[in-house]
């Protein structure tokens, strides 16, 4: 199984941090973000992942140069001369993630869900796609999606937020081949979840969405936090 990590976005909120630093590098527990992502892979026996660049894109593959080494990954680089947004993204990698599903992961995203559990997940025939669920936090409370009997639908009240890490079959975009420029993944999981054909699970574990300097700040301060708690009791 591979996996792919969005890591293209300019991260306006978190400026100026990401004037000069890739939002996907801004260092959390002492390493980058998309660091975090590319150790819990490795550690699921996913080693073949594709990451997307486009802002600051040098200094991000400049960093995981020698990655395989280092981490025991192997990286294909897709650059983006301007930024696809999510769904444009992965249609520009499709070709470097071959024909079966593979992992997908928001490079701005913190959770320690267990990566494990994502690449034994074998799709079903009658699933496209498959994402993991949180609870909606304070900056979404109306929600991304409604979850029942472990499918994704659009039910009147929108209890689960997208955590950004879910399991895609690249069949999912074929219809969005010939699309050019930028587009949101929503405008392709949408007809497949009406259809009936995405699956989810609702996480209640450790998550965040680094999309601005106060989460960034209260994800830092918790981490420490946990840090401390964990030092005082070895």
């Amino acid at each position: 199984m591979k996996a792919m990590i969005l890591a293209a976005g300019r991260g306006e909120r978190l400026r100026p941090l990401t004037d000069s630093t890739p939002k996907p590098m801004l260092q959390v527990a002492g390493k980058p973000l998309l660091e975090h992502h590319l150790v819990s892979l490795a550690e699921a026996g996913v080693t073949e992942i594709v990451i997307n660049t486009s802002w600051l894109a040098e200094q991000i593959e400049a960093y995981f140069s020698d990655c395989e080494a280092r981490l025991g990954v192997t990286i294909s680089w897709s650059r983006e001369v301007t930024a696809l947004e999510t769904g444009g993204g992965i249609v520009n990698a499709l070709a470097l993630l071959g024909d079966e599903p593979f992992i997908l992961i928001n490079g701005d995203v913190w959770s320690d869900y267990p990566l494990l559990e994502l690449r034994d997940n074998k799709l079903s025939d009658d699933l496209d796609a498959w994402l993991l669920l949180v609870g909606n936090p304070i900056h979404n409370p109306a929600g991304d999606f409604a979850l029942q009997d472990g499918r994704v639908n659009y039910a009147e009240e929108h209890s689960a937020t997208f955590s950004g890490i879910s399991l895609m079959r690249p069949a999912l975009f074929a219809e969005h081949l010939e699309r050019d420029g930028a587009f949101p993944l929503r405008d392709v999981l949408r007809p497949a979840i009406v259809a009936g054909r995405v699956g989810g699970e609702l996480y209640t574990g450790s998550w965040c969405d680094v999309g601005t300097l106060e989460r960034y700040q209260q994800l830092q301060a918790s981490l420490n936090q946990a840090n401390k708690i964990q030092g005082k009791a070895h």
